[in-house]
């Protein structure tokens, strides 16, 4: 099976804040996610992962996310009790959406199973962890739902709460699967959100039911949470 792990890693970002790239810059520059300190897109930038900071085999792509230019189309989530997460996080919510992001594929070449997609969104003060409660209420409460526009093709989603300990300079952390069952193949995104100040480093990888997806590498994780954390 092929498929482009930016794209699916996207998939995964769009559920929960829109993937439509970074809001306007509010904060003050910075190369760390303090808490209570808004990052602006160079400080997140500074504070993204390099091929330095994981050593050699390790290749890190920062990519650019796109503008969204258009007025987005609502989503509709076939439970009402979903709704309100997808609105709260829609693209083009100024009080909701990122002030910034930036995306990575990070990749080993001797071992594709270690590669990873990351998601870093920086936040205003106190947004990251309404996001991240959110989450855990979507988790909660929607084990499986289905979103799309009006009239558009739907997508249905499973969610599954994997358990996993609060990895070192994270606030808090929540780990999960998601089960994308549209099409004739079915794609599994294993994510770990961590919650590092105003930030949220969102790690995922993909695989299918026949090919379950692993977990974070360990060394992306902890590497990129500490630069975050200014360590």
């Amino acid at each position: 099976m092929t498929f482009s792990r930016a794209l699916l890693g996207c998939a995964l970002l769009a559920l929960l804040t829109g993937c439509a790239g970074a809001g306007p810059a509010g904060g003050s520059s910075g190369d760390t996610a303090a808490p209570g300190r808004e990052l602006d897109a160079d400080g997140l930038r500074a504070a993204a992962l390099t091929d330095a900071d994981l050593g050699p085999g390790w290749a890190v792509t920062l990519m650019n996310p796109g503008r969204n230019d258009t007025t987005p189309v609502r989503e509709l989530a076939d439970t009402p009790a979903c709704q309100p997460v997808l609105d709260a996080v829609a693209p083009g919510a100024s009080s909701a959406g990122p002030l910034a992001e930036a995306d990575l594929d990070v990749a080993r070449a001797d071992d594709g199973r270690r590669s990873v997609y990351a998601g870093l969104l920086a936040f205003r003060p106190g947004r990251a962890e309404q996001i991240q409660g959110e989450l855990e209420k979507l988790i909660a409460t929607c084990a499986t739902f289905t979103s799309g526009p009006p009239k558009g093709v739907r997508t249905t989603h499973r969610l599954a709460r994997v358990d996993t300990p609060t990895p070192g300079g994270a606030d808090a952390a929540t780990a999960f699967t998601l089960t994308n069952e549209s099409g004739g193949t079915v794609l599994v995104q294993r994510a770990l959100m961590a919650r590092a100040g105003t930030v949220l480093a969102v790690f995922t990888t993909v695989g299918s039911d026949r090919d379950p997806a692993p977990e974070p590498d360990a060394q992306v994780v902890r590497a990129q949470l500490g630069k975050l954390a200014g360590k």
